[in-house]
C-alpha cells in the first residue's frame, strides 16, 4: 500500500459518523468537542482547537489541533483535566491580571 493510500485509508477510518458538536469560542480561538461513532457504533471525542492567522498571501488559514479522546480514558482525562485547571487557579492565578496573560500562551513558544 502507498503511504497516500494508507493516509488516506486512515483518516477516512478516524473521521467517524458526527453525533454532535458543541464550539467554544474563547478569545481568538475556537474550541470544538465533537462527538463521533465508528462504524460499530464505539464512540470517541475529538477536541479541536482553532485558530485564525494571515498567512503570507494575506489570506485567512487556520491553524487546527486535535486530540482524539477514546471512552475508555473519558474518566482519567476529565480527572486530570479537573486537577491541573484547579491547580493553576490555586497557584498561578493570585492576581487580578494573571488571567490575562495566562489565555495568551503560545504554544509554539513552549
Amino acid at each position: 500500500m502507498y503511504s497516500e493510500d494508507y493516509e488516506g485509508a486512515n483518516a477516512q477510518e478516524r473521521s467517524g459518523e458526527d453525533v454532535y458538536s458543541k464550539p467554544v469560542r474563547a478569545g481568538k480561538r475556537t474550541y470544538f468537542f465533537d462527538v463521533k461513532a465508528t462504524k460499530g457504533k464505539d464512540y470517541y471525542l475529538t477536541i479541536t482547537e482553532s485558530k485564525r492567522r494571515v498567512d503570507s498571501n494575506g489570506h485567512f488559514a487556520y491553524d487546527k489541533h486535535k486530540i482524539f479522546l477514546y471512552k475508555e480514558d473519558f474518566e482519567k482525562f476529565a480527572e486530570g483535566l479537573e486537577e491541573v485547571i484547579a491547580y493553576i487557579k490555586k497557584n498561578c492565578l493570585k492576581d487580578e491580571g494573571a488571567a490575562d496573560r495566562f489565555n495568551d500562551v503560545d504554544f509554539e513558544e513552549l
